[in-house]
């Protein structure tokens, strides 16, 4: 319990033995992930903290927030190192690959226009220029997410209206767009670890698997409640999927109906193969562990869930 108010966001690093965490109460926390010990905070943020992302070698995060500003620390001592200024609220933030840019991705509000705001970052010096490399804009609906394809070469954005946009961000051009994709809002966006492709969830009761490049879709897995979330696994063939129904639907039926569990459905014949309760609320976020030994969900009840996997698990095999 680390945090007062819903997660935004939960995000393990590159090793695994770190987890960092988000809320809309301002706060960014920082857990050692074996034992869910809390060893810090960073402090600043004025508004709810959306998303978080930490570089390859554990040595920045950065942090995207409703008060309109992504910022830059030193993920060891929690120094704050640097604040963008953006137009609206920081919705999705995102090292690449090669931990030389960030992409923030940004709310379109009060006349201003959603936009993928493209940062480069220099590790040599704690000062960052303020002037974007890039700016994509959508010809869609607003943005939801967004994510690093393989090589950096391309960035995916997911909208508000279900479809999916493919950008050749270097050059600002928009290679593919596959329209409504999902029939609801788009509400996460994870990539497979090589970027080849990814994984969406959405309002419509389903997630999906494509292919980045084309954007052809390959794979969907059905539930029976909105997703919020959706994560692959690394060692397994499977999928992760979170959600439930909202407050205002839940109120005429137990807690026990609000469906607040992690869904577990093979990546390949899109079945369902086992469930995780123990949220109070529904899940808006899941992260699965580099090793594929573990998983982090962060619910609307304000706890932090890390799930260490039994030894069954790793021997598990799919009835054909």
């Amino acid at each position: 319990m680390g945090h007062t108010r819903p997660l935004t966001q939960v995000k393990y690093n590159v090793d695994g033995d770190l987890l960092m965490t988000v809320a809309k109460d301002k706060t960014v926390n920082l857990w050692y992930s074996h034992n869910g010990e809390r060893i810090g905070t960073y402090e600043g943020h004025q508004g709810s903290v959306w998303s978080v992302d930490c570089n390859k070698t554990s040595t920045l995060v950065v942090t995207g927030s409703a008060d309109n500003t992504a910022r830059l620390w030193h993920a060891e001592t929690g120094r704050m190192l640097h604040t963008w200024e953006l137009p609206t609220a920081v919705k999705r933030v995102e090292f690449s690959r090669d931990d030389r840019h960030i992409l923030m991705v940004t709310e379109e509000r009060m006349g201003h226009k959603c936009g993928i705001y493209i940062f480069a970052i220099d590790i040599s010096t704690p000062e960052q220029s303020n002037e974007p490399v890039v700016i994509l804009r959508s010809s869609s609906a607003k943005f939801t997410a967004a994510a690093w394809g393989y090589l950096d070469k391309y960035i995916v954005a997911s909208h508000e209206n279900g479809s999916l946009t493919l950008f050749d961000w270097a050059n600002e051009e928009v290679l593919r767009h596959a329209s409504a994709v999902h029939e609801g809002v788009i509400t996460d966006l994870q990539m497979w670890k090589d970027g080849s492709y990814f994984i969406t969830s959405s309002k419509d009761k389903t997630a999906r698997l494509f292919e980045t490049t084309t954007l052809d879709p390959i794979k969907m897995y059905k539930a029976d409640t909105g997703i919020n979330t959706a994560a692959m696994t690394p060692t397994q063939d499977l999928v992760i999927l979170g959600g439930g129904q909202d407050s205002s639907e839940v109120t005429t039926t137990s807690s026990r109906q609000g469906k607040f569990e992690s869904r577990f459905y093979h990546k390949v014949f899109e079945d369902e193969v086992g469930r995780v309760k123990g949220h109070f609320g529904p899940i808006n976020t899941i992260a699965v562990a580099p090793d594929g030994k573990s998983f982090a969900s962060g619910g609307e009840d304000g706890y932090v869930r890390v799930h260490h996997y039994d030894p069954d698990y790793f021997t598990f095999q799919y009835d054909y």
